[in-house]
């Protein structure tokens, strides 16, 4: 059917949020599953797994204050709906990142008795977020139902969505660093892509199940042939990951980053099908993207800023990668040495000439 303006400019709000979402996931995703591994690493490791991700994460965040944003101005009244039904995951989540933000900076300045304490709360508040973020995602998928069902699908997703995380995580670690830290992360990623893997076989079978409406959109025919690529595009890339995993000597030959892409990918492709689960709702049965969107002069203005700001985050965040990128060295905060005067033309270094 032919779109009018007003009728387009929410779905590209919802396009721009979307988009936000999945940004967030994928980027902030492999630092929180850094943090998730950080336990499992030597002491003088988990340094450099700090400074692999140290000057990425805290603009990856931008990216969820951004969808949030989008939310906020352009869909108030999902907003009010999804905020409402998901306030506690939101609380622990926001706790989550705080907890990882101070423990970054005090991790590296603290003394060395406490280190320990610091590096713990870094994963922990990492493992958190993770976690609040899942439950969100299955209470979303769900329609925020709260029977028996819907509450333990939300579990599932809270207690799997770290392992993806992990993946994602240990795919960076592959990529940025290097000799015996390389080969744990290639070790961690080995033990968490198949619950990975099996965590998201479960999810694809269960949301059809707990949701009628995803169940008639998937299981028609022709649509069932049509859709059938976003599956199988994702086992080619699991089994790519695990083929690279399970071979360790085509990691050192420079290929180490085919995990981190195929993670990456099955991430795109779990977002295309869901997109195409939730259309034209934005809060699954209960609210489509017009009937949440504001009105069509607010969206005219808020169009206007999103153009502004979307390429300028895109734009810092490629920035901030191209200059960044490349294997990661030890963070430090130690002063630079003090400069070694000149010696003056004609003068020795035992006296005067």
């Amino acid at each position: 059917m032919d779109l009018t303006w007003p009728q387009l400019l929410p779905l590209i709000f919802m396009g721009v949020m979307g988009l936000s979402l999945l940004a967030y996931v994928v980027l902030d995703g492999y630092d929180l599953g850094v943090g998730i591994l950080l336990p499992f690493a030597e002491d003088d490791e988990k340094d450099l797994m700090v400074a692999s991700i140290g000057p990425f994460w805290d603009s990856n965040e931008t990216w969820l204050v951004l969808g949030i944003g989008v939310l906020l101005v352009a869909f108030p009244f999902a907003h009010g709906l999804v905020l409402t039904a998901l306030y506690l995951p939101v609380a622990v989540m926001l706790f989550g990142l705080i907890l990882r933000g101070v423990s970054f900076d005090f991790r590296v300045k603290a003394r060395a008795a406490h280190k320990w304490l610091w590096n713990a709360l870094f994963a922990a508040g990492s493992l958190i977020a993770a976690m609040a973020q899942g439950w969100m995602l299955g209470s979303y998928l769900t329609g925020f139902q709260g029977s028996g069902w819907p509450l333990a699908f939300s579990l599932l997703i809270a207690l799997t969505l770290p392992t993806a995380y992990a993946v994602l995580g240990s795919g960076w670690l592959i990529m940025k660093t290097g000799e015996d830290l390389q080969r744990k992360a290639v070790a961690w990623g080995r033990a968490t892509l198949w619950p990975m893997g099996l965590a998201l076989a479960a999810i694809s079978i269960a949301t059809p199940l707990v949701s009628p409406t995803v169940f008639d959109k998937w299981f028609q025919m022709p649509t069932l042939i049509a859709l059938l690529p976003i599956p199988v595009a994702c086992a080619v890339a699991f089994f790519a990951a695990w083929h690279v995993l399970s071979r360790p000597r085509v990691v050192a030959a420079g290929y180490g980053w085919v995990v981190f892409a195929s993670t990456v990918l099955i991430f795109v492709l779990a977002f295309v099908g869901l997109a195409y689960s939730l259309y034209p709702y934005i809060v699954l049965d209960r609210m489509t993207v017009w009937e949440a969107a504001s009105a069509h002069e607010s969206l005219v203005i808020i169009f206007v800023g999103v153009a502004i700001t979307l390429p300028a985050i895109i734009a810092y965040s490629a920035f901030m990668y191209r200059v960044f990128w490349g294997r990661a060295s030890a963070l430090s905060y130690l002063p630079p040495p003090p400069a070694t005067p000149a010696t003056p033309a004609g003068d020795e270094v035992t006296g005067r000439a």
